[in-house]
């Protein structure tokens, strides 16, 4: 009976956000933890000024609203989540929360949830967005770049950060097209044509809005089905409306959008269905007016797999990422959103290349598979869209159906790779990419590939090693990439030798600086006269930050300067060099993607002479550390005896 009650939960959970958000495992956990409340109409479940409970709530039937004394913030609908202070930031309550139906509630204790806040960004986006005990919590100014970090960490409070627009601000269209509802479906895509619009309203005698069709309505409901284009839009409008009043502060038409999941929300006189149609709100108009917003940014990725679109959610990125470096926001914080949109951009081709290829490989299907990410968007530092750099591995299959799954997963890499060559990332010019069928292989065939780099360490493998070394999954079976990082600890374990190797390979990296400490430039070729701050001055650092965790058995930390974070807890004698390390890593990174920004370019290649005094000296700073690991790795792994 506990397990069937626990199936109903899980079931539930996984259709409302952030819920939706968790793998199977963290749903199940969650799901079985839940405690089951049953209130009646008139009950209170917690009062303003109480302290937080050790839970917060989801509502499962019925209604609560949220008052302040005697004025109504809010009503809370089945799938709402409220009481979030008791997980974020544990304050006392603001608003009192009264049943106004009898009720079911799912407590989700605080414990339970806090790990998952901590390591899935969705989630606390999600949050970010805006349910903090029931309201929005809105905020105008994000250039206090410390505060954002709040999001990702657990010593900050402050997890309801999101910059919201002023009402001001919004964008909607006031001239919405509608059609009466005995108007045909020929009807509505004409007027749809004509008018060069996405949707259109229905609307009855009194003009109030009893329906909506979109195109995509069009397409899954129209052309999919090869339904008749005679038939009236009532059958296949979208039914009853959501309907806001038009002067809706901004927050809480977004937040109805992301609560009902709605591309287009429709605006009345009064707020509600019973009242004329005065404007319409779509997804696009919501993306235009709250521009620099991550979550609105990821929540349009997620819902789109449509190319041109995600192509433009991208550049859209593109600009927020030029605000937050401009303003300072903190990097860990920019690295970990642009992450994230690169992630969900990676999942999308993924679901997207499975669609496309289902009809013609359905046994492929339930095959355990693992897309991951290498260099810089496996250490979650690319902000720019740089080179591709990704691979594939799937499970080990039986010979019968080795060939099939073979093409199947080369197919696959290879239309994830298109997705993300339309998206405008570049293409890899060593060919390290998941269309390449070397980089397509079975579990075994990838736990060789490692242990022939570690146990026969050539140029190539090292070379290799630096690369493939930072591989992260971001989409499919975790258990793979978990069996493969075991498999590298333990070979790693085998042969202590080979991280001399590395330790002599990554000292190999040129030098930043010239004998009378001027800029080491490219000397001939395109980039005459520039300074290579990627070879010279960031690669040297991520080489020694990865060569010391992997010297502690560290596996799981792929971030450059998380790296040096945790090098700084675990060799305290060193815990002020590696802090700079960090720091500096930080700064070039800052660097190399505001010069990519301001000239259309991956950034690598910095113009010293055309850079201010200010700018010549921070550079030159970031230096410091750089030198000092190197000569500490030159002793710590005996590399003037390993030479001879």
């Amino acid at each position: 009976m506990a397990n069937v009650i626990v199936n109903r939960v899980q079931e539930f959970l996984k259709k409302h956000p952030p819920f939706s958000f968790l793998n199977q495992d963290d749903l199940a956990s969650v799901a079985s933890q839940i405690e089951i409340q049953y209130h009646e109409k008139g009950e209170i479940l917690f009062e303003k000024g109480d302290a937080p409970e050790a839970h917060f709530f989801i509502l499962k039937e019925g209604q609560i609203e949220l008052k302040d004394g005697e004025e109504t913030k809010d009503f809370c609908d089945e799938g709402d989540v409220f009481g979030v202070l008791a997980l974020l930031g544990k304050r006392p309550y603001i608003l009192t929360a009264a049943v106004l139906e009898n009720s079911l509630v799912y407590c989700i204790p605080v414990n339970a949830f806090e790990e998952i806040l901590q390591r899935n960004s969705k989630v606390a986006l999600f949050f970010a967005a805006g349910f903090a005990s029931g309201q929005v919590v809105i905020r105008q100014d994000l250039s206090a770049g410390q505060k954002a970090r709040g999001i990702f960490k657990k010593d900050n409070n402050d997890h309801s950060l999101l910059i919201f627009s002023d009402q001001s601000e919004i964008r909607f269209s006031e001239n919405v097209v509608c059609i009466a509802a005995e108007s045909s479906i020929q009807q509505a895509a004409e007027k749809m044509a004509e008018k060069e619009v996405s949707s259109v309203v229905i609307i009855n005698s009194e003009k109030y809005p009893v329906g909506i069709i979109t195109d995509k309505d069009l397409r899954t409901k129209v052309v999919a089905k090869a339904i008749s284009l005679d038939l009236p839009v009532k059958q296949i409008m979208s039914s009853p409306v959501v309907t806001k009043k038009r002067d809706s502060s901004f927050s809480d038409l977004y937040l109805s959008m992301i609560k009902n999941r709605l591309h287009h929300l429709i605006l009345t006189e009064d707020g509600s269905a019973e009242s004329p149609v005065c404007g319409i709100l779509s997804d696009h108009d919501v993306l235009l007016s709250m521009g620099n917003s991550p979550a609105v940014l990821i929540n349009a990725l997620l819902n789109t797999t449509d190319l041109t679109e995600m192509r433009a959610i991208r550049d859209r990125a593109e600009t927020m990422l030029r605000y937050y470096l401009e303003n300072e926001v903190s990097m860990d914080f920019v690295a970990s959103v642009m992450t994230e949109i690169n992630d969900v951009i990676i999942q999308q081709a993924t679901k997207i290349a499975r669609s496309k290829l289902a009809p013609e490989f359905p046994e492929m299907q339930g095959i355990k598979f693992a897309f991951i990410s290498l260099g810089s968007e496996g250490r979650e530092e690319q902000l720019l869209r740089t080179d591709q750099d990704n691979a594939l591995i799937y499970e080990d299959l039986p010979a019968s159906v080795q060939v099939k799954a073979a093409n199947y997963f080369h197919l696959m890499g290879s239309e994830i790779v298109e997705v993300l060559l339309a998206c405008g990332f570049a293409s890899c010019p060593g060919e390290i990419m998941a269309s390449n069928p070397k980089w397509v292989q079975p579990l075994s065939k990838w736990k060789e590939y490692f242990s022939e780099w570690i146990l026969s360490p050539t140029q190539e493998s090292l070379m290799q090693a630096s690369i493939f070394f930072d591989f992260r999954k971001i989409t499919g079976s975790s258990s793979l990439t978990d069996e493969l990082s075991a498999h590298i600890y333990e070979e790693i374990q085998s042969k202590k030798a080979f991280l001399s190797f590395m330790a002599q390979n990554a000292l190999k990296n040129p030098p930043p600086l010239g004998f009378f400490k001027d800029f080491m430039v490219e000397k001939s070729g395109e980039h005459r006269d520039q300074f290579d701050i990627k070879a010279r001055a960031m690669m040297p650092l991520a080489d020694l930050a990865r060569l010391l965790v992997l010297s502690h058995g560290i596996t799981g930390i792929n971030n450059t300067f998380k790296r040096f974070e945790k090098l700084g807890q675990l060799e305290p004698n060193y815990e002020s060099l590696f802090n700079q390390a960090g720091k500096a890593y930080e700064i070039l990174m800052r660097m190399r993607a505001l010069e990519g920004l301001q000239n259309d370019n991956s950034g690598r290649f910095i113009s010293p002479e055309h850079m201010g005094k200010l700018q010549r000296q921070l550079l030159k700073n970031t230096f410091s550390p750089l030198a000092e690991l190197q000569d500490i790795m030159e002793v710590r792994f005996q590399l003037a005896y390993f030479r001879k």
